[in-house]
């Protein structure tokens, strides 16, 4: 019976009573012994009633009670009734302006566009871009992905052990003694990188091209590749230090004087030291890999090892292989990338070249940023000069 039922029951119960304590009291007012005990079975019925519907309703509650979920999800920041606007490069209308910007030949330039004005010209990028130009950079780069990137606003120190302490035994309550040791410093500075696209008028004026992805993403690659090279064989000169370059980079374990072998694979994998080990990979030429691919073990098994999972890297003696079109064809390294650290300056920034390319119905784009490279510890990676293809 519902609850419904069970009230109107209740109430039609109350209301017999009601009636029959009317009809059945004496000249005196009062009820003989048995209509009292018929009146007070009566007043017990409706008692029994309200009970009921009082469990029913408490029953009904505690239902409901239950049936919320366990969970519910965050829609907004955490001890905030919203999220906050963002606000300066961060924000929407900073983005939408510089769209709006790219599409009217940066005739039209908000004040807010004004906020993020770069000092050597042009305006920076909006947050959102920048996210996505870092994660092209991560994926077209392996040394992106391979070394640890710092931010930095100025000049960065690193210091770097140039001697490490000994340890010695002393007798129970003997004076300690100290080593000397040293340190020096690897100093990250900023070189300009700056690359340009062109984009036709018909295209930067239709409104269905994905002007903004198709930029990001050019920018993204021409960027990533022109890191890439100087990261692995930049000399430092306007320009980071790279892994394979004579002066600065990783440390040469070797140099052959006849085609590589598999034992000297073996010699250059346990010329880095055991602790560099565990985390290291090699970096290579895909036509030195092609040469790699041909060797053999003692046992007859080629030390390439093929990946048959998507997104791991073919194995060489068991470490991971990244092969990159600007690494050196006369040289292999391995080692613990980590310690190649790359330092980015600043936000990167976009400007327009005007009348550059307008002979040609074209409007050119330029961004430009400011980053620097080196490795810190020239141990940690070990360099295999190859024969000379002359």
């Amino acid at each position: 019976m519902t609850i419904l039922e069970l009230r109107e029951k209740r109430n039609n119960a109350w209301n017999a009573a009601k009636a029959f304590l009317e009809s059945h009291r004496t000249e005196k007012g009062t009820l003989t012994a048995e209509d009292d005990a018929t009146y007070t079975q009566m007043e017990q019925e409706i008692n029994d009633l309200g009970k009921e519907i009082a469990r029913l309703e408490r029953q009904e509650a505690l239902e409901a009670e239950l049936s919320k979920p366990v969970n519910t999800p965050l829609t907004s920041k955490p001890g905030s009734g919203k999220e906050e606007p963002k606000t300066g490069r961060a924000s929407d209308a900073y983005r939408k302006a510089m769209l709006d910007a790219f599409r009217s030949n940066f005739k039209r330039v908000s004040n807010i566009l004004q906020e993020g004005v770069d000092a050597d010209g042009g305006y920076l990028v909006p947050e959102e871009y920048d996210h996505r130009l870092i994660d092209i950079l991560t994926e077209e780069n392996i040394m992106r992905g391979l070394s640890t990137t710092i931010t930095t606003s100025g000049e960065h120190k690193i210091n770097i052990a140039a001697t490490k302490p000994a340890a010695s035994w002393i007798e129970e309550g003997g004076a300690l003694t100290f080593g000397e040791a040293t340190f020096s410093q690897i100093l990250l500075d900023a070189h300009k990188l700056h690359v340009a696209i062109k984009v036709t008028e018909e295209l930067l004026y239709d409104n269905a091209f994905g002007l903004e992805n198709y930029i990001i993403t050019q920018f993204g690659k021409a960027l990533a590749n022109a890191e890439e090279d100087a990261f692995l064989n930049g000399d430092g000169e306007g320009k980071p230090v790279g892994l394979f370059a004579a002066s600065g980079g990783g440390t040469v374990a070797g140099t052959l004087s006849a085609a590589i072998k598999s034992d000297d694979m073996l010699d250059l994998v346990y010329a880095l030291k055991r602790p560099y080990r565990k985390n290291a990979s090699f970096i290579m030429n895909d036509k030195t890999l092609l040469s790699l691919r041909k060797l053999k073990d003692n046992n007859g098994a080629y030390i390439w090892q093929p990946s048959y999972q998507a997104g791991e890297p073919d194995r060489v003696l068991g470490y991971a292989v990244h092969t990159s079109a600007y690494a050196p064809d006369d040289a292999i390294a391995f080692g613990d990338y980590k310690y190649y650290n790359i330092g980015d300056r600043g936000t990167r920034s976009f400007s327009e070249l005007r009348e550059l390319f307008a002979g040609n119905g074209m409007i050119g784009y330029v961004a430009k940023e400011r980053v620097d490279g080196k490795l810190i510890l020239p141990e940690a990676v070990q360099i295999l000069k190859l024969q000379s293809a002359d």
